[in-house]
């Protein structure tokens, strides 16, 4: 669906001009999973699949939201506080708009019209899209002054009390602060970051859905989230000064790890900390162009999030499994919580569309039916898009 579309469908549904048109990207995670709510460092970058809004004010002080991918809709009359409602999409941008009205900001009656191209529950952040999206146009309808930084911990906020899942700042952050042909290092701790060129000349950027949706609240996520925290807690014993799991070296996690004597929570804890110098490694290889090393920190990751965090399953694995022997990929894994969801790979471009039929002949034979394969570049976070 492309502009014209989005506003004849707003022009149909409410009889008027959408007087703005915003868009927020999706994002993958190129490395660094599972760490962002453990004070990690990650290396996200924003794609061009993402969630568009078509929004006018009114005067009926009601907010209307509807979508073109989903039947329910809802129409609230403007009050200063809302509480979620079931298990419905619109509970991201309402709990974003609640977040702003519990912070004291004011709003007046809204026509919202939503469209995205994100395969949902799938990993590719379509919540965090719809949030961040909700409250950059918030932010520009009513000249808020809060700054992209600020819109993406009030985001992640949302996320957690609203919505009720543990997340991590990773994904807000990685939509809203986004830059074209980069990747985002983000500590995830103090949101210091800057960004890496990502322009991987000769490979492509593979986006494999493997079509198998995680419903991430309901998932094993926040039963991770937990057995992270209890890891820290027995670390914190002989390491008082740490705040987070990945404060501590994997050095020191050889020197203390006897301390934990759940077999369970000492993988979830070497995942976390070994990834987090899987980051760092990463970086470095992407800033001195060494794409092979890269590729072999994103097999290694794979590893770590099957074995020691048990967070990937059959579906991803067998992508993985595949990838690993196609001589053209220099590497792969999953990216966002698991359970189901995407994978990404690098591949030499000349033989990408091998890569792709092969691939979904391969997955089809062990799963049943094919995955989605879609090309992606490092794109801006979000933005209006001018008429």
């Amino acid at each position: 669906m492309n502009r014209e579309e989005l506003m004849q469908e707003f022009r149909n549904r409410f009889h008027k001009e959408p007087a703005n048109i915003f868009f927020c990207p999706g994002r993958v995670n190129l490395i660094g999973e599972h760490i962002d709510y453990n004070g990690g460092r990650v290396m996200p970058v924003a794609i061009s699949m993402g969630t568009w809004l078509a929004v006018s004010k009114n005067t009926d002080g009601i907010i209307r939201f509807y979508s073109l991918n989903f039947p329910e809709s809802a129409e609230l009359h403007l009050q200063s506080s809302y509480s979620k409602t079931g298990s419905a999409w619109f509970n991201y941008p309402l709990g974003v708009i609640d977040h702003l009205l519990q912070d004291g900001h004011t709003a007046s009656g809204l026509d919202m019209l939503f469209y995205g191209n994100l395969p949902v529950a799938a990993g590719l952040s379509s919540s965090a899209s719809i949030e961040m999206l909700t409250a950059f146009a918030m932010k520009e309808l009513f000249a808020l002054n809060i700054s992209r930084k600020e819109l993406a911990v009030m985001c992640k906020e949302t996320e957690n009390r609203f919505i009720g899942v543990n997340c991590g700042i990773m994904d807000q952050f990685a939509v809203a602060m986004s830059k074209k042909h980069h990747a985002l290092l983000l500590n995830c701790d103090t949101l210091e970051y800057e960004y890496i060129p990502f322009e991987a000349g000769g490979f492509s950027l593979v986006i494999i859905d493997t079509c198998k949706q995680r419903m991430l609240a309901d998932s094993k996520y926040n039963e991770r989230f937990a057995e992270c925290g209890a890891a820290l807690r027995l670390f914190k014993k002989e390491l008082p000064h740490v705040q987070n799991l990945c404060d501590i070296s994997m050095a020191d996690f050889e020197l203390y790890k006897d301390i934990i004597s759940n077999p369970v929570l000492e993988k979830r804890a070497l995942h976390v900390i070994s990834e987090n110098q899987r980051v760092k490694d990463a970086a470095l290889a992407l800033q001195t162009g060494d794409l092979a090393t890269f590729g072999k920190l994103l097999y290694a990751s794979h590893a770590s999030l099957r074995y020691h965090y048990e967070v990937t399953g059959r579906e991803l694995d067998t992508v993985i499994d595949f990838c690993r022997g196609y001589k053209d990929c220099l590497g792969a894994r999953m990216t966002g919580a698991g359970f189901g969801g995407c994978a990404i790979a690098l591949v030499k471009e000349r033989t990408a569309g091998d890569f792709s039929n092969s691939l979904e002949s391969y997955y089809a034979r062990a799963i049943g039916y094919p995955p989605k394969i879609n090309f992606a570049e490092a794109d801006e976070g979000v933005r209006e898009i001018r008429f």
